[in-house]
């Protein structure tokens, strides 16, 4: 199995909770620790998981913001097509989300943590001109990235259209429409589409929705960060689907 690095007390604190099967090592940088390291120092001596003291020089080497911890972890296989269908026939109410070439990873972890919170079935991110799920992206992320389904595809709209006529209804986020995400119907089977930062829903993607939806905006500024915008519409989706 692949290996990829994990950085940061939080992230790793997770992910010593939900998979301490699958750490490889753990580092610590030499020297005083605070209470949050020396808490995850004493959890992984509980959880019987071995470290290492390693110099500040060491961690300098490391890129990412590390706060003094780091862990190798195995990357688990990418999810892909067949999976996502699979995943469409077991569930009553699939909520998908795809990300047209999101491509900040700190946008994708701040997705992911929401993706979780909101009860999302998988997020899907085509193979290219994307941000995959790197060690920045976990760190963000705060522990979602090992509890949300994250699904890399080769192609983003022919994988959309192979999932509509599989009966999933597909809204895309733009704001060249008078539609507000407030007018639509979330319940059944659902995909989200939102587009990259700055330059939104590609042409051919924003053709293949079945509906596009906008946030309405009172101020001067015309759009949001994609984080936040899919913060809006996933809770607008996660509000209509808990009311009785």
């Amino acid at each position: 199995m692949k290996q990829q690095q994990l950085y940061g007390i939080h992230a790793i604190e997770k992910f010593l909770k939900q998979s301490p099967h699958l750490i490889y090592s753990l580092t610590f940088q030499k020297g005083p620790v605070n209470k949050r390291v020396q808490s995850l120092m004493d959890q992984a001596k509980r959880m019987g998981i071995a470290y290492q003291l390693e110099p500040k020089s060491f961690f300098n080497k490391l890129d990412g913001v590390h706060q003094g911890v780091v862990a190798t972890v195995a990357k688990e296989a990418d999810l892909n097509e067949n999976d996502l269908k699979a995943l469409l026939e077991a569930e009553s109410n699939p909520l998908f989300l795809f990300l047209d070439e999101v491509q900040d990873p700190h946008n994708l972890g701040a997705i992911l943590r929401t993706a979780d919170a909101t009860g999302v079935t998988a997020v899907v991110i085509p193979k290219h001109n994307s941000v995959g799920v790197n060690a920045t992206v976990r760190k963000v992320a705060c522990g979602a990235a090992e509890t949300v389904k994250v699904v890399v595809v080769s192609n983003l709209v022919r994988t959309i259209k192979e999932l509509q006529q599989a009966g999933l209804w597909v809204t895309g986020l733009a704001g060249e429409t008078d539609t507000t995400l407030y007018q639509l119907d979330f319940k059944g089977a659902v995909g989200l589409v939102m587009g990259a930062e700055g330059s939104g829903l590609r042409k051919l993607t924003r053709e293949t929705c079945d509906h596009l939806a906008a946030i309405p905006m009172a101020g001067s500024i015309e759009s949001l960060n994609v984080s936040v915008a899919t913060g809006v519409v996933l809770y607008e989706v996660f509000r209509q689907r808990i009311q009785p």
